[in-house]
C-alpha cells in the first residue's frame, strides 16, 4: 500500500505540483504584457481555474463514485495538459479564460480522486501526517517551480512555462496508469445511487450544518490562500518594480519557508489536533500579508512572503484533512466534491476580490482586504469548527490486572 501511495498519488502530484509553480510568477505578468493591462482582468484570469473547479466539483464528486479513482485521475490529468497547452495558441483574454476554466474542470477529476485514495488508505490518528506529506509534495514542487518558471519565462518568452507544463503533465500521466490497481479503488456501496443527483441531494441535506459552518472557515481560507498569488506578483511588478526573474525567486523561496513545515504540521495535527495547526496558520498568513504594503525592496518582500509562507506551511494538508475527517464514510467522493466546491469558491474569489479592489481603491488596500480575510478564516475554523480528530479508546485492563 505504502509503495502504491508514492508512486501513484505522491510522484504525480510533485510532477504537477512543478507545473503549477512554473505558472505562478509567469501568469498575471503573461495577461498584462500580452493581453490587457487591467488588474479586475488580471484577477479574473487567474481566479477563471478556480472557477472551473467550482463548476466541476459537484459533478466531479459523482463521477468518480461511478468510474473509480484510477479513470477519473487518467482522464483529469490528461485534460489539465492539454487546456494548459491551449494558452500557448490563445489570441484573446476571452480564450485565456475559456482555457483556463476547462484545465480547472479537469482538475477536479484529479483532485477529488486522489483526495479519495487518502481519506480510505489512512485511519484518522496517521490522517493528518498522510495529507500533511501530499501538501509538502505539493510544496516541494512550488518551491522550484516557481523559479524554473520565472527564469524560462524571462529567457525563451512567457508562453515556454505553458509548454512544458503540458509535457511533464502528460508524463505524469503514467504514474497512476502503471501503479494504481483497479482493486484499490474501494467505491462505497449505496445500493445504486451512487453518484444519482438525488444522492447528492441526500448528501447535502444530510451535511449541510457542516457544510456551513467548516465550510465557511475553509471559504476564507482558501480566499487568502489564492489570494497572494497575484498580490505578490503585481506588488512586486507595479509597485516595486522587480521583473520576473526576481518575482520568481521571491514565490520559490517564500514556497521553500511553506515546503519545510509539511511534517511538523502532519505531527501536530495528529498529536494535538486539527485546530492546533489550522487556526495559527491562518492568522500568521494574515499578518504577513498585512506586511506587504510596508515592504519597499526585494528583501522586504522576501521576509514577508517568507513569513505568510511559514503560516501557510504550517497548514498543510489541513484543510484536506478537516474534509476528510467529516466526510461519511458511504458517501465520501460526494461530500468532498461538495467539501471542494466551498474551497475552489473561495480560490476563485481571492483573486477577483484583490482584482476588484485594487481597480477601484489601489493594490495597497487589495491587501489588507485579503489579510482581513485570513484572520476571519482564523476566527471561524477556531470558533465553529469542533475538534475532528479521533483517537482510539484506550485498552480495556483485563478483570484481575
Amino acid at each position: 500500500m505504502q509503495r502504491q501511495l508514492i508512486l501513484a498519488i505522491y510522484a504525480p502530484t510533485l510532477i504537477l505540483a512543478f507545473c503549477s509553480g512554473l505558472l505562478l510568477p509567469v501568469l498575471p505578468i503573461f495577461v498584462r504584457d500580452e493581453f490587457v493591462n487591467s488588474y479586475g482582468i488580471i484577477g479574473l484570469v487567474v481566479a477563471a481555474g478556480a472557477i472551473g473547479m467550482i463548476i466541476g466539483d459537484v459533478p466531479a464528486g459523482a463521477l468518480v463514485g461511478r468510474l473509480g479513482l484510477k479513470r477519473s485521475m487518467l482522464i483529469g490529468i490528461a485534460g489539465m495538459a492539454l487546456g494548459t497547452l491551449a494558452f500557448t495558441w490563445a489570441s484573446s483574454v476571452y480564450e485565456l479564460i475559456l482555457y483556463a476554466v476547462s484545465v480547472g474542470f479537469a482538475s477536479t477529476l484529479w483532485n477529488i480522486s486522489r483526495h479519495a485514495y487518502l481519506a480510505e488508505a489512512a485511519p484518522s490518528t496517521q490522517r493528518g501526517r498522510a495529507i500533511a506529506i501530499f501538501g509538502g509534495i505539493n510544496r516541494l514542487g512550488s518551491f522550484v517551480g516557481p523559479v524554473v518558471g520565472g527564469a524560462l519565462g524571462g529567457t525563451f518568452g512567457l508562453r515556454a512555462p505553458f509548454f512544458l507544463y503540458a509535457l511533464l503533465a502528460l508524463l505524469a500521466l503514467i504514474f497512476p496508469a502503471w501503479f494504481l490497481m483497479e482493486s484499490s479503488q474501494r467505491a462505497p456501496k449505496r445500493g445504486g445511487v451512487r453518484g444519482h443527483t438525488g444522492h447528492l441531494w441526500q448528501v447535502l441535506r444530510e451535511n449541510y450544518r457542516v457544510l456551513l459552518t467548516a465550510g465557511s472557515g475553509q471559504l476564507f481560507a482558501q480566499m487568502i490562500r489564492s489570494g497572494r498569488g497575484i498580490v505578490v506578483p503585481l506588488f512586486a511588478a507595479d509597485v516595486l518594480g522587480l521583473d520576473v526573474t526576481q518575482i520568481g525567486l521571491i514565490v520559490g523561496l517564500s514556497s521553500a519557508v511553506d515546503m519545510v513545515m509539511f511534517y511538523p504540521a502532519g505531527y501536530v495535527m495528529d498529536r494535538f489536533g486539527r485546530k492546533f495547526a489550522y487556526v495559527p496558520s491562518f492568522a500568521i498568513q494574515a499578518l504577513g500579508m498585512a506586511l506587504i504594503p510596508f515592504t519597499g525592496s526585494f528583501l522586504t518582500l522576501l521576509l514577508a512572503t517568507s513569513l505568510i509562507g511559514f503560516g501557510n506551511g504550517l497548514g498543510s494538508g489541513t484543510m484536506m484533512t478537516l474534509g476528510a475527517d467529516l466526510a461519511p464514510d458511504d458517501a465520501r467522493s460526494e461530500f468532498l466534491g461538495l467539501w471542494r466546491l466551498i474551497g475552489d469558491g473561495g480560490a476563485s474569489g481571492g483573486p477577483i476580490v484583490v482584482g476588484w479592489v485594487a481597480g477601484l481603491l489601489g493594490l495597497s488596500l487589495a491587501t489588507f482586504v485579503i489579510a482581513g480575510i485570513g484572520l476571519t478564516a482564523a476566527l471561524a475554523l477556531g470558533t465553529l469548527v469542533p475538534e475532528t480528530l479521533r483517537r482510539p479508546p484506550p485498552p480495556t485492563a483485563a478483570i484481575g490486572d
